[in-house]
């Protein structure tokens, strides 16, 4: 049982390593941000340190971090917005997987006047429930924000924080990169809509409606995981022997 374990763990800590160095190759993070996830049996979660590169991020410098923010295993010291992941972990027991990064297209929807970043694309139908706000612009370095920043999310996959950036919850390290990429192309189209002076049409609820009659979520994500991962092999981001593919 103890080896199952151990192999599960592995698995996981290669799919953040290798989520976290996709992710700046696609320019969603860069020197800043971190992918977690939940270990299995209430064993914690997994975190990269503050110092670590993203982009050369390995498996083995993982943190194990309990949801009091413990250190269970590992060298070095944790993001300094590690409550962040706490807190999500902690208020949404539906989610495995936290992202939280800077990305330029994000931030700008925080800093414009009457307008609200709403699905424009088809797989943005992942947000139909709504993408808020949070007032904070300040670093979560603390539980009492990050427990505010939790109860903005509320029930939604996404949200917004004030001239800072993003947060991403999702059920695995998969489902998360997927829906990175898609948030980071619906924000970029409702963004060139306006850019040509034109008034948005954010994807109407019957319109949502009909996507999600033939959404195949688990299909999509196996396949957007697939052409991402096999990618960055070839292209030397990340190292083949990690076995990520199916």
């Amino acid at each position: 049982m103890q080896s199952n374990l151990k192999a599960v763990k592995d698995g996981l800590a290669r799919e953040v390593a290798a989520a976290t160095r996709i992710l700046v190759a696609e320019k969603i993070l860069d020197y800043s941000g971190h992918v977690t996830t939940r270990l299995p049996d209430d064993q914690g979660f997994l975190i990269q340190t503050g110092l670590d590169s993203r982009a050369e991020l390995r498996p083995e410098r993982l943190l194990v971090v309990d949801y009091e923010g413990n250190v269970l295993e590992g060298e070095g010291n944790p993001p300094a917005e590690l409550a962040l992941h706490v807190e999500m972990f902690r208020a949404r027991p539906d989610i495995q997987s936290v992202l939280h990064c800077h990305m330029d297209l994000a931030i700008a929807f925080t800093m414009m006047k009457n307008v609200q970043l709403k699905p424009m694309r088809a797989r943005a139908v992942r947000w139909e429930s709504g993408i808020p706000t949070h007032p904070d612009p300040s670093h979560i370095k603390h539980a009492d924000q990050a427990a505010a920043l939790a109860k903005t999310l509320g029930p939604h996959h996404a949200v917004l924080m004030r001239a800072h950036g993003l947060t991403l919850v999702a059920e695995s390290v998969p489902a998360l990169l997927v829906d990175a990429v898609h948030f980071q192309e619906n924000a970029l189209a409702f963004m060139q809509v306006l850019q040509a002076g034109a008034e948005p049409m954010p994807l109407t609820e019957e319109e949502l409606v009909q996507i999600n009659r033939h959404e195949m979520r688990e299909f999509h994500i196996g396949k957007l995981w697939n052409y991402y991962v096999s990618r960055a092999i070839n292209g030397g981001i990340v190292p083949a022997n990690w076995n990520l593919l199916d």
